[in-house]
This record gives structure tokens, sequence and C-alpha cells, in this order.
């Protein structure tokens, strides 16, 4: 593997999963297998999310769209808190969350934003300027 690919998944993986709180997937992945750890993070993060085709925001967007519909709530923790360090905003990710209700179904949608909820009170970024738990408002 190219040195260039190393220093592409060293960067990435600093600018996506900085502050993550959770068990990283790498981290898993290297506890069965140190190998296929570095493999699956040297395409993944490497090749894959430090392509510049599209913007890391539109990438991170992407990620918490399918993930929302996949109903794969542990996955999007982890891109929630990407999704912020690479700039998105809590709005933003909300409105993309919103938007899959209608391809994944409103259970899905639920569930995707109490993930969004908790990892927003995690960081000290909830409530919402502006926003109240209120449906009357």
């Amino acid at each position: 593997m190219s040195q260039d690919i190393v220093e592409k998944t060293k960067k990435t993986a600093e600018l996506y999963f900085k502050d993550v709180s959770d068990e990283k997937p790498f981290e898993l992945w290297r506890s069965f297998d140190k190998g296929l750890a570095r493999d699956f993070s040297l395409f993944i993060t490497g090749q894959m999310y430090a392509r510049e085709k599209i913007p890391h925001k539109t990438r991170q967007l992407i990620t918490v769209s399918a993930l929302t519909v996949l109903s794969r709530l542990d996955e999007l923790r982890l891109h929630i808190q990407a999704a912020l360090n690479v700039g998105c905003s809590p709005e933003e990710i909300a409105e993309v969350i919103f938007q899959t209700a209608i391809y994944g179904g409103v259970p899905a949608t639920n569930a995707a934003l109490k993930t969004l909820k908790s990892v927003l009170v995690e960081k000290e970024l909830w409530p919402l300027d502006g926003h109240t738990d209120d449906p009357g408002r």
C-alpha cells in the first residue's frame, strides 16, 4: 500500500472521528484481526472517505441518510459525530433525517432523530437555538 494512502487514511480518520466517544469501528476490527482492520481502514477511510469528488459535508450527509433508512443506529451515531466534525450543522443533519421518512418510514426517522438528539446532548449542543421540546410551539 502506498504511503499516500496511509497518510490520507490518517488525515481523514482524524477529521471524521476526532472526539468520538464511542468505540470506533477500526478499534473493534483490530481487536479481532489487526491485518484485516488495517486493510478495511485503508480502503474505507483512505480511499473512499478521502475521495475529493464530493465535499466531506456532502459525503457525511449521504451517509447519515443511508444509515437512517437502514436503521443502523450504532453506525449512525458515529457518522452524526463525523458530520458535525466536518462542519454539518445539527439543523442540516436533522433535515436529512426528516427527508428519509419518505423512503425509510417514520419509525426509522424517529429513531435517527433520537440518536441525533443524544449526540447533541453529549456535545452540549442541545437544545437547538430557538427550539423547544414543546410541540405547541
